[in-house]
């Protein structure tokens, strides 16, 4: 029989395996590791572990188009939320005094998003994730800065229209999102032929190109972003009364609040200089690369009134 000893160290070592492999999705080098990154935080806030080691950690999406992305720099995140977290960085700065903090970049997927965030590799990740009260049992959000309903991309001549058009086709929607997680609830009822869970929006709208699925379900600005991509963008529509709407955040570790504080504070001051409306033209009606396409996509009404008066809840 096996000691509790030799069950402990065993035990032991598949964790710090599995803290080593978390680090691997890191593009750019990496100057600290995960489980020392966790150690930091549970002795001190998120801003003392900064300001130790010099060094702030943002995660990235590499497909969350127009908020945080790779286009021509395989190591240079872009898009709408990097740049509200680059304005974090600039209040982190200010906060702690250092000029030259350097900041580092850890992808992250649907999947892995709110482990990498809750263990300590990555300080601050702002892309596409909805903040909602599961989520909340485990990170951290800060104030909004979008809000999205899920639709459906399809072909113009797929015949689809709305959900209720979905009976017996097969649907593709990205692993790990709101949105897969809804429409699993709701496949029997809505006569789905099959749910496609695919690894990022990326390979989701591969699968509604090459005819794999009839159509992707996903927050409509995303379905945008694919549809930007596409060899004929004039070919796909977004369709479909959104079933559920969702309000985008930051997020970071719980039971920080004075590294939310800063983090808040640099995304209201954002928006009431004005500054959030010339980042918005920019991103959203603006050609934007890789291909130079404007997504056309005007500031809703909801997003005007999250503006005008910011708040992290969940609706």
């Amino acid at each position: 029989m096996t000691s509790k000893k030799h069950l402990a160290t065993l035990f032991c070592a598949s964790a710090l395996t599995l803290g080593i492999t978390a680090c691997s999705d890191n593009k750019a080098p990496a100057t600290d590791k995960a489980a020392g990154s966790e150690a930091a935080v549970s002795d001190s806030g998120t801003l003392d572990k900064i300001k130790k080691s010099g060094t702030i950690v943002l995660g990235y999406r590499d497909s969350s188009i127009p908020f945080s992305y790779i286009s021509d720099n395989p190591n240079q995140p872009v898009g709408y939320a990097h740049d509200l977290q680059l304005k974090v960085v600039e209040a982190v700065k200010k906060q702690l005094n250092l000029s030259d903090l350097k900041v580092r970049y850890n992808l992250v997927t649907s999947q892995n998003r709110i482990p990498l965030v809750s263990n300590g590799t990555v300080d601050l990740e702002c892309g596409s994730t909805t903040n909602n009260k599961e989520r909340q049992q485990q990170v951290a959000f800060s104030t909004g800065f979008f809000e999205v309903g899920s639709r459906l991309l399809t072909a113009k001549d797929s015949g689809i229209k709305d959900f209720a058009d979905l009976k017996g086709k097969k649907l593709v929607t990205t692993a790990g999102t709101t949105s897969e997680r809804y429409i699993r609830q709701h496949e029997k009822e809505l006569g789905i032929g099959e749910v496609i869970s695919a690894k990022d929006h990326a390979e989701s709208f591969l699968m509604l190109q090459n005819g794999r699925a009839a159509a992707f379900m996903m927050d409509d600005i995303l379905l945008a972003g694919e549809k930007s991509k596409a060899k004929d963008p004039n070919k796909w529509e977004i369709v479909g009364t959104a079933p559920i709407h969702e309000i985008y955040g930051c997020m970071m570790r719980k039971g920080d609040a004075g590294f939310k504080q800063v983090v808040d504070d640099a995304i209201k001051a954002t928006y009431s200089s004005g500054a959030i409306n010339e980042m918005y033209k920019k991103w959203f009606q603006s050609p934007i690369p890789p291909k130079n396409i404007n997504l056309n996509f005007e500031m809703s009404d909801q997003l005007k009134a999250l503006i005008s008066n910011p708040h992290d809840r969940d609706e």
